[in-house]
């Protein structure tokens, strides 16, 4: 991977990380359900009237826009309501590096490197680790929500290879078109006007910040960058990278929101991180000896 490639990953990364504690202060304030269809219905406008829709179909779009949304981050958002820290959300959506790298083998006929074997293994033990040591019932599901997104993420990897699509920042707009209307639907027959009355009468600046972060870094930034790697580089060689994402979100967590990483956490972290190293290790083929013969 070139420097300048590899430069943007680690933002992209970090970005997603510090995205995880900035939700948690948007929704302290606003429905997850909702703060979710906010942030698609800004990525997408004003956007679409000035960028060109990328010229793939419109299939490609809206299955990649109710994916990105839909399935993924409304789950994330409701698994983060629902009690799980956002350091550990950040981890637990790193599942999709290994469903990303299982894609890879079954539909590009990509082969796994034993250092990407090595890495698969030792961070489904760590992020195992988090599951085992959870607080309650209901965070429980919170985490079955997170690995329901993190599944998302890989199919949406799999649409962005299958879709050829080139012009990134446009497919990103054009995809956020689908989203709000579902999101919101759902709002309103989960909640009725509730969500909507108390987002005008409990106005906050920090709710504000919040999903302006998640709606220019976070999504037109970071999916952008994303995007472009998968363009550049095989899924199996771009997924080991997201999982540096729990790395910056569990720090941001702490700086942000004061969270205490637990021993278990810390062990865990420490495992995926070794997961990350296994899985980026090149096997260099050994040069063949040339045998001069007289």
């Amino acid at each position: 991977m070139h420097n300048k490639h590899l430069i943007l990953a680690v933002l992209v990364t970090a970005v997603w990380g510090l995205n995880f504690p900035v939700t948690k202060l948007g929704l302290a304030a606003i429905d997850p359900l909702l703060l979710t269809a906010l942030r698609f219905t800004l990525a997408a406008l004003p956007w679409v009237f000035f960028v060109r829709r990328p010229p793939i179909a419109l299939g490609w779009l809206a299955a990649y826009g109710l994916i990105f949304g839909v399935a993924m981050w409304a789950l994330i958002n409701l698994g983060i309501e629902l009690g799980v820290p956002p350091g550990t959300a950040a981890l637990l959506v790193q599942f999709s590096a290994f469903f990303t790298l299982g894609w890879g083998v079954l539909l590009f006929r990509e082969r796994l490197r034993l250092g990407q074997l090595v890495g698969v293994g030792l961070a489904v033990v760590g992020l195992l680790c988090i599951i085992v040591n959870s607080p309650g019932q209901a965070t429980t599901l919170g985490y079955a929500l997170l690995l329901v997104s993190a599944f998302s993420w890989s199919v949406g990897n799999v649409i962005i290879k299958q879709s050829n699509v080139r012009e990134m920042f446009a497919f990103v707009v054009w995809a956020s078109l689908f989203p709000p209307i579902p999101l919101l639907l759902l709002t309103w027959l989960a909640h009725g006007s509730a969500p909507f009355t108390g987002l005008v009468r409990h106005f906050q600046w920090l709710a504000l910040f919040s999903l302006l972060f998640q709606v220019y870094a976070a999504t037109h930034f970071c999916y952008w960058g994303w995007n472009l790697l998968l363009r550049e580089y095989p899924v199996s060689r771009v997924a080991p990278l997201s999982l540096l994402i729990p790395v910056f979100g569990v720090a941001g967590s702490v700086l942000m929101l004061g969270h205490r990483v637990e021993l278990h956490e810390g062990l865990s972290i420490l495992l995926i991180l070794a997961a990350l190293v296994a899985g980026l290790i090149q096997t260099r083929p050994k040069t063949p000896v040339v045998v001069a013969h007289k």
